[in-house]
């Protein structure tokens, strides 16, 4: 079977529509733990891939170096709402390093919340590059770049140094000759990859031990991502609210067009899901879901997460997005 039935719609008591998908569980050993669906599937992994966008930035000391506090890195990773504490970071760290929000390569947009949006219209006026969910992970390029003398201009291309590096990375940890080349809703390269080939290059990162000379910013980046989980999407990001309840044990990571990532150290392993329809609220359902069969968060907690409510124009509850599987 291609894909599986992991999260149903209802309304009223029926079942108003479904999403299918894949997922799949394998440690850094390359055994698939669990695999629901085909995970030969290809993938784009999108804004999920940014973990490992941060380890290849950080590598070889130059976090170090850049004297990047454990705040900056997680911002790294973030597809942030565009908060008020997220804007004041990207400014500060623009000013930082002496560049301005034009050097960003991601385009312009409104913060993720309604009530940060009408400030930015009310404020600013128009759409800026400071508010892109993604502008913390393009100041870390551009931070890296200056730090290492290469070219600002057109960063985000793939035949800068940093992205070349990049994709030998990826195809180092996944063990996986990539062949084609996406581009990212924020300008970034986003490689084409076998979703069990990009869970596997995730779980090295869950086992940092194995990267050698590169452990200790792998678990830097874990350790700051648990610790700021608010930084690397919003208050009220569904990553955000389910890295808190697993108390720094996992940290979850969505990316567009419904992935959603778990990196999990004491197993070594990380869960990888797609919603084939591309549907966010359906991979937000199922990987808490998918993690509740791991037991290492309280249960009950989960249950909101798999049994979401759906509400209508007056707050009411008229349905719920259920896990199924």
């Amino acid at each position: 079977m291609q894909t599986v039935k992991m999260v149903e719609v209802t309304r009223s008591g029926e079942i108003e529509s479904f999403h299918q998908g894949v997922a799949v569980l394998i440690n850094s050993s390359g055994e698939i733990l669990r695999e629901w669906g085909d995970s030969e599937k290809l993938i784009y992994p999108r804004s999920a891939l940014k973990p490992i966008q941060s380890l290849n930035l950080y590598k070889d000391g130059i976090a170090e170096g850049l004297n990047i506090s454990d705040e900056y890195i997680a911002l790294t990773t973030a597809s942030h709402h565009s908060e008020s504490f997220h804007q004041k970071m990207v400014i500060e760290w623009l000013e930082k390093i002496n560049l301005n929000e034009g050097s960003l390569c991601c385009g312009p947009d409104w913060p993720w919340n309604l009530e940060d949006k009408f400030e930015a219209k009310i404020n600013s006026k128009i759409k800026r590059r400071i508010f892109h969910n993604c502008s913390g992970k393009h100041c870390g390029h551009l931070a890296v770049s200056k730090y290492r003398d290469l070219p600002i201009k057109n960063y985000n291309l793939n035949n800068h140094t940093i992205q070349k590096e990049l994709i030998s990375l990826i195809e180092h940890l996944a063990e996986y000759k990539i062949k084609n080349i996406g581009i990212d809703g924020c300008t970034l390269p986003n490689p084409l990859i076998p979703m069990k080939k990009f869970a596997y290059a995730m779980s090295q990162i869950a086992d940092y031990n194995k990267l050698n000379e590169n452990s200790d910013i792998a678990k830097r980046i874990f350790e700051s991502c648990t610790k700021f989980p608010e930084l690397t999407g919003g208050t009220n990001s569904i990553n955000c609210a389910l890295t808190k309840l697993s108390k720094g044990k996992i940290f979850f990571k969505n990316g567009a067009e419904g992935v959603f990532v778990a990196i999990i150290p004491e197993k070594k392993a990380a869960l990888v899901v797609k919603i084939d329809d591309g549907a966010s609220r359906a991979a937000e359902v199922a990987i808490a879901g998918l993690i509740s069969e791991l037991n290492i968060i309280d249960e009950e907690k989960l249950q909101k997460f798999k049994k979401s409510p759906v509400k209508n124009s007056v707050d009411q509850i008229i349905g719920y997005l259920n896990f199924l599987l």
